[in-house]
Protein backbone atom coordinates (compact mmCIF):
# COMPACT_ATOMS: atom_id res chain seq x y z
CA UNK A 1 0.00 0.00 0.00
CA UNK A 2 1.46 3.75 -1.30
CA UNK A 3 1.87 6.19 2.00
CA UNK A 4 0.67 9.07 2.25
CA UNK A 5 2.93 10.73 -0.66
CA UNK A 6 1.95 14.47 -0.32
CA UNK A 7 -1.60 13.23 0.41
CA UNK A 8 -3.92 10.37 0.88
CA UNK A 9 -3.32 8.92 -2.87
CA UNK A 10 -6.95 7.30 -2.20
CA UNK A 11 -8.65 9.96 -1.80
CA UNK A 12 -6.63 11.72 -5.20
CA UNK A 13 -7.50 8.21 -7.18
CA UNK A 14 -11.29 8.73 -6.48
CA UNK A 15 -11.05 12.65 -6.98
CA UNK A 16 -9.70 11.55 -10.74
CA UNK A 17 -11.35 10.06 -14.00
CA UNK A 18 -12.45 6.73 -12.51
CA UNK A 19 -11.16 5.58 -16.40
CA UNK A 20 -7.64 7.21 -15.95
CA UNK A 21 -4.69 5.47 -16.06
CA UNK A 22 -1.14 5.45 -14.90
CA UNK A 23 0.62 7.73 -14.44
CA UNK A 24 -1.68 9.79 -12.01
CA UNK A 25 0.77 12.62 -10.92
CA UNK A 26 3.45 14.31 -13.25
CA UNK A 27 6.67 16.00 -11.92
CA UNK A 28 8.74 18.97 -13.15
CA UNK A 29 12.45 17.78 -12.20
CA UNK A 30 15.71 19.69 -11.52
CA UNK A 31 18.57 18.13 -10.05
CA UNK A 32 21.49 19.02 -8.73
CA UNK A 33 24.93 17.14 -8.04
CA UNK A 34 26.53 18.05 -5.19
CA UNK A 35 30.18 17.93 -4.28
CA UNK A 36 32.29 18.36 -1.16
CA UNK A 37 35.61 20.38 -1.32
CA UNK A 38 37.54 17.65 -2.05
CA UNK A 39 35.73 17.04 -5.10
CA UNK A 40 33.70 13.88 -4.11
CA UNK A 41 29.87 13.81 -5.06
CA UNK A 42 28.08 14.02 -1.59
CA UNK A 43 24.56 14.40 -2.66
CA UNK A 44 21.83 14.85 -5.16
CA UNK A 45 19.45 17.64 -4.43
CA UNK A 46 15.71 17.16 -5.87
CA UNK A 47 13.62 20.11 -6.79
CA UNK A 48 10.00 18.55 -7.93
CA UNK A 49 7.19 20.67 -9.18
CA UNK A 50 3.79 18.80 -9.32
CA UNK A 51 1.19 19.30 -11.97
CA UNK A 52 -1.52 21.53 -11.94
CA UNK A 53 -4.26 19.17 -10.78
CA UNK A 54 -2.30 17.32 -8.12
CA UNK A 55 -0.91 20.92 -6.70
CA UNK A 56 -4.87 22.45 -6.82
CA UNK A 57 -5.87 18.90 -4.71
CA UNK A 58 -2.62 19.53 -1.88
CA UNK A 59 -3.72 22.92 -1.13
CA UNK A 60 -7.46 23.10 -1.88
CA UNK A 61 -9.47 24.36 1.39
CA UNK A 62 -6.02 24.80 2.99
CA UNK A 63 -4.24 28.31 4.57
CA UNK A 64 -5.83 31.62 3.96
CA UNK A 65 -7.63 32.18 1.14
CA UNK A 66 -6.07 33.96 -1.56
CA UNK A 67 -2.50 33.35 0.29
CA UNK A 68 -0.11 30.87 -1.03
CA UNK A 69 0.89 28.03 1.34
CA UNK A 70 4.29 28.48 2.80
CA UNK A 71 7.35 26.37 3.50
CA UNK A 72 6.40 26.44 7.50
CA UNK A 73 2.10 26.17 6.49
CA UNK A 74 3.25 22.47 4.60
CA UNK A 75 6.16 21.49 7.00
CA UNK A 76 4.44 18.64 8.83
CA UNK A 77 3.61 17.53 5.18
CA UNK A 78 6.98 17.78 3.78
CA UNK A 79 8.23 15.63 6.53
CA UNK A 80 5.59 12.94 5.60
CA UNK A 81 6.29 13.16 2.04
CA UNK A 82 9.64 12.27 2.37
CA UNK A 83 9.20 9.72 5.17
CA UNK A 84 7.13 7.81 2.79
CA UNK A 85 9.10 8.04 -0.23
CA UNK A 86 12.27 5.61 1.78
CA UNK A 87 9.86 2.57 0.28
CA UNK A 88 10.67 3.42 -2.94
CA UNK A 89 14.73 4.78 -2.56
CA UNK A 90 12.63 8.26 -2.71
CA UNK A 91 12.71 7.40 -6.37
CA UNK A 92 16.48 7.83 -6.51
CA UNK A 93 18.58 5.40 -7.86
CA UNK A 94 22.47 6.12 -8.63
CA UNK A 95 25.08 3.97 -10.17
CA UNK A 96 29.02 3.88 -10.56
CA UNK A 97 30.59 1.25 -12.88
CA UNK A 98 27.12 -0.52 -12.57
CA UNK A 99 27.01 -0.89 -8.77
CA UNK A 100 23.81 0.67 -6.67
CA UNK A 101 25.05 3.17 -4.47
CA UNK A 102 23.81 3.87 -1.03
CA UNK A 103 22.01 7.18 0.35
CA UNK A 104 21.38 8.41 3.78
CA UNK A 105 17.64 9.79 4.93
CA UNK A 106 16.86 13.04 3.49
CA UNK A 107 17.79 16.23 4.27
CA UNK A 108 17.10 19.96 3.52
CA UNK A 109 13.49 19.09 2.94
CA UNK A 110 10.42 21.82 2.72
CA UNK A 111 7.37 22.23 0.43
CA UNK A 112 5.75 25.10 -0.97
CA UNK A 113 3.10 26.81 -2.95
CA UNK A 114 4.88 28.75 -6.04
CA UNK A 115 3.51 31.78 -7.06
CA UNK A 116 1.56 30.09 -10.18
CA UNK A 117 0.03 27.89 -8.11
CA UNK A 118 1.76 24.71 -8.30
CA UNK A 119 3.40 22.76 -5.46
CA UNK A 120 7.47 22.33 -5.32
CA UNK A 121 8.89 19.71 -3.10
CA UNK A 122 12.85 20.22 -2.26
CA UNK A 123 15.15 17.41 -0.30
CA UNK A 124 18.66 16.38 -0.91
CA UNK A 125 19.63 12.89 -1.08
CA UNK A 126 23.68 12.78 0.71
CA UNK A 127 25.39 9.00 -0.31
CA UNK A 128 26.39 6.97 2.25
CA UNK A 129 29.89 7.20 1.17
CA UNK A 130 31.26 10.26 -0.88
CA UNK A 131 32.54 9.19 -4.16
CA UNK A 132 35.11 10.43 -6.72
CA UNK A 133 33.24 11.43 -9.54
CA UNK A 134 35.00 9.57 -12.59
CA UNK A 135 31.67 8.15 -14.19
CA UNK A 136 28.73 8.21 -11.96
CA UNK A 137 25.15 7.79 -13.36
CA UNK A 138 21.43 8.76 -11.43
CA UNK A 139 17.86 8.15 -12.21
CA UNK A 140 14.80 9.89 -10.75
CA UNK A 141 11.64 7.39 -10.96
CA UNK A 142 8.60 5.83 -9.53
CA UNK A 143 9.07 2.07 -9.98
CA UNK A 144 5.33 1.54 -10.27
CA UNK A 145 5.28 4.47 -12.66
CA UNK A 146 2.07 6.28 -10.98
CA UNK A 147 4.39 9.10 -10.80
CA UNK A 148 5.79 10.01 -13.82
CA UNK A 149 9.05 12.22 -14.29
CA UNK A 150 10.60 14.79 -16.87
CA UNK A 151 13.83 16.86 -16.61
CA UNK A 152 13.81 20.36 -16.94
CA UNK A 153 13.98 21.28 -19.87
CA UNK A 154 15.94 24.56 -19.45
CA UNK A 155 17.66 23.61 -16.09
CA UNK A 156 17.82 19.36 -15.99
CA UNK A 157 20.71 19.25 -14.19
CA UNK A 158 23.55 21.67 -12.49
CA UNK A 159 26.37 21.13 -10.46
CA UNK A 160 27.06 22.62 -6.85
CA UNK A 161 31.29 23.40 -6.05
CA UNK A 162 31.82 20.70 -8.86
CA UNK A 163 35.28 20.80 -9.91
CA UNK A 164 36.82 22.21 -13.27
CA UNK A 165 35.99 19.89 -16.31
CA UNK A 166 32.88 18.08 -15.21
CA UNK A 167 30.07 17.59 -17.36
CA UNK A 168 26.35 15.91 -17.75
CA UNK A 169 25.18 14.02 -20.54
CA UNK A 170 21.71 13.08 -20.30
CA UNK A 171 20.02 10.13 -22.38
CA UNK A 172 15.77 10.59 -22.44
CA UNK A 173 13.70 8.20 -21.77
CA UNK A 174 12.61 5.60 -24.42
CA UNK A 175 9.53 5.91 -25.53
CA UNK A 176 6.98 3.55 -25.60
CA UNK A 177 5.26 2.15 -28.75
CA UNK A 178 1.57 2.83 -29.67
CA UNK A 179 0.59 -0.79 -28.95
CA UNK A 180 2.75 -0.79 -25.77
CA UNK A 181 1.28 2.46 -24.72
CA UNK A 182 -2.15 0.82 -24.81
CA UNK A 183 -1.28 -1.93 -22.50
CA UNK A 184 -0.89 0.63 -19.84
CA UNK A 185 -4.03 -0.01 -18.28
CA UNK A 186 -4.91 0.11 -14.41
CA UNK A 187 -5.28 -3.55 -14.51
CA UNK A 188 -2.06 -4.31 -16.23
CA UNK A 189 0.29 -2.50 -13.00
CA UNK A 190 -2.46 -4.08 -10.43
CA UNK A 191 -0.99 -7.39 -12.03
CA UNK A 192 2.40 -6.76 -11.65
CA UNK A 193 4.44 -8.29 -9.29
CA UNK A 194 5.56 -6.86 -6.11
CA UNK A 195 9.12 -5.26 -6.49
CA UNK A 196 8.61 -5.19 -10.32
CA UNK A 197 10.82 -1.82 -11.61
CA UNK A 198 8.72 -1.13 -14.55
CA UNK A 199 9.70 2.48 -14.13
CA UNK A 200 13.00 2.41 -15.22
CA UNK A 201 11.98 1.61 -18.61
CA UNK A 202 10.74 5.22 -18.94
CA UNK A 203 13.69 7.32 -17.00
CA UNK A 204 15.72 9.49 -17.84
CA UNK A 205 19.75 8.84 -17.25
CA UNK A 206 22.28 11.47 -16.75
CA UNK A 207 25.84 10.61 -16.30
CA UNK A 208 28.00 12.64 -14.93
CA UNK A 209 31.74 12.06 -15.75
CA UNK A 210 35.30 14.33 -14.14
CA UNK A 211 38.73 14.39 -15.18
Amino acid sequence: MRGRFLVSIALFIAAASPASAHPHVWINGQESVVFSPAGEIVAIRHVWVFDEMYSAFVTEGAGKKGALLTKADLAPLAKSNVEDLAEFDYFTHAKVKGVKLEFLEPTDYSLEERPDKLVELRFTMPLKQPIAPKIFSFQVYDPTYFVAFELDKQNPVSFVNAPKGCSTNIAGAKKLADDESKKLTESFFSGLSPGSDFGVKLASSVVVACP
